[in-house]
């Protein structure tokens, strides 16, 4: 099993193919929930992209922001791979990423609440009320990363 991050403008034309499947595979088919996966935050962002035997597995994006923040979005592994430990490999590399190789002071993002007690185990808190995003339940959720 490989662990990389790669920014866009790094990705081969199969590795954007191979993430924007799994993440339609994932989100819109299992989920049920429609979506605008082509939303322009790829462009901007860094690609963690977990492959085992040549298919990707699972895939997260990491989002600089201004200041000393990043956001984390799109995180996914693939069903038939979950309850693995990837999930737990995919979380601390991308915070070992934003810390160690983007000096990041704070992580966001937009979780859905079923992964509430998933990534408090990392450190992040819920901010704010629940509400819907693509008609799903979701919470804001904040990491302070020390140094």
């Amino acid at each position: 099993m490989t662990f990389e991050i790669k920014h866009w403008d790094e990705l081969s034309k199969d590795e954007l193919y191979d993430i924007i499947q799994l993440r339609i595979e994932v989100f819109v088919i299992e989920q049920d929930c429609p979506y605008q996966e082509c939303d322009g935050t790829d462009r901007v962002a860094f690609h963690l992209l977990i492959q085992q035997n040549e298919e990707l597995i699972g895939t997260a994006r990491i989002i600089p922001k201004e200041g000393d923040r990043v956001a984390l979005g799109r995180i996914v592994i693939k069903k038939k791979n979950r309850m693995e430990g990837i999930g737990k490999r995919l979380m601390k590399s991308c915070l070992e990423y934003t810390r160690e190789v983007l000096h990041a002071k704070r992580v966001t993002m937009s979780a859905q609440t079923y992964l509430i007690k998933f990534y408090s185990e990392f450190g992040f808190e819920t901010r704010g009320e629940e509400y819907l995003e693509d008609d799903l339940p979701h919470i804001a959720m904040e990491l302070t990363l020390g140094s």
